[in-house]
């Protein structure tokens, strides 16, 4: 998602992309390299709570699920640009996407789709464990079945979004042996999802004349003044705070973890009352930019501050 913002403003035209370039593009290379680094999270932060080395076996535990989650994330990433081909046509930034623009055969990509996603499921489950086979399952029937034609029918798709995009970590601790059952889990699982709340409604209006033209429904339809959107963005960031004092109350981290927690939601939460306020494109681009900041500093003090 975060490559949306980037790729909207106009006046980016270039050559025809190689076969290479097409490649990244359908499998959405950039962005599912963050989910690889959450699932490289998840599985830390398991092994920090277990009392395993980082013995050669352990390493070839983390490539295994690293290679499995992957390969799913490409393949449904594939699956929803078959889906969208028609939407992605009538947007600017995505129009010259391999699909849309009959670079690639629509029959290819279903092909490479199917083999992605059933050899990372496969992969997970021989090399790893079922139950990281079976969240990936779950995070592509989410992602390709549930948010990709719920985008056309009702804006609450942002909330149904946010699910496949907070399991990677939970697929990364459950890899690295921490048990589905175990809070500890889902605790990082809270943690993606509500960050990408305050995330996804920037990008919803930054984008939103685009995804309009597309027939997508978001929260920022019909919202010039970005008032909605800041306040929605302003709510979701407090919760986002919140979060971070429960993991001290909950015994899951210390109070470093939980004071910086808390201070950074309420940042984002004060950036984006003076976004609602102004209505300048500027600062709800701020505001984004520092909700991909918010990430690598919150994460990095949640591994330091771990119990």
């Amino acid at each position: 998602m975060t490559e949306e913002v980037a790729d909207s403003e106009p006046g980016a035209a270039g050559a025809v992309p190689s076969l290479r370039e097409d490649l990244a593009t359908l499998i959405k290379l950039r962005l599912n390299i963050f989910v690889l680094l959450t699932t490289l999270f998840g599985f830390l932060v398991a092994t920090l709570s277990g009392d395993e080395g980082w013995g050669a076996s352990r390493v070839w535990l983390l490539f295994h699920t690293l290679v499995g989650t992957a390969s799913a994330a490409f393949g449904s990433a594939v699956f929803n640009q078959l889906m969208e081909i028609k939407e992605d046509a009538r947007m600017r930034r995505t129009a010259d996407r391999p699909l849309p623009s009959e670079r690639v055969l629509p029959t290819g990509a279903f092909l490479l789709g199917w083999i992605l996603s059933a050899f990372g499921i496969i992969h997970l489950a021989a090399k790893v464990n079922h139950e990281a086979a079976l969240l990936v399952g779950i995070t592509i029937a989410t992602y390709v079945f549930v948010y990709t034609p719920l985008k056309r029918r009702s804006s609450i798709n942002t909330l149904v979004g946010a699910v496949p995009g907070a399991l990677p970590p939970l697929i990364g601790w459950v890899g690295g042996g921490g048990g589905m059952e175990d809070p500890r889990g889902w605790f990082l699982f809270s943690l993606l999802f509500l960050w990408q709340l305050p995330h996804f409604v920037s990008i919803n209006w930054l984008c939103r004349e685009q995804y309009e033209e597309a027939g997508f429904r978001m929260w920022s339809d019909g919202d010039e003044s970005g008032r909605r959107s800041g306040g929605l963005a302003a709510a979701f960031s407090v919760l986002l705070g919140g979060l971070g004092l429960s993991g001290v109350l909950l015994g899951f981290t210390g109070w470093f973890f939980g004071v910086v927690g808390l201070a950074s939601g309420l940042l984002l939460a004060w950036l984006a009352v003076r976004f609602s306020r102004s209505g300048e494109r500027s600062a709800f681009r701020r505001f984004f930019l520092l909700t991909l900041l918010y990430l690598p500093v919150v994460l990095t003090v949640l591994a330091i501050d771990w119990q």
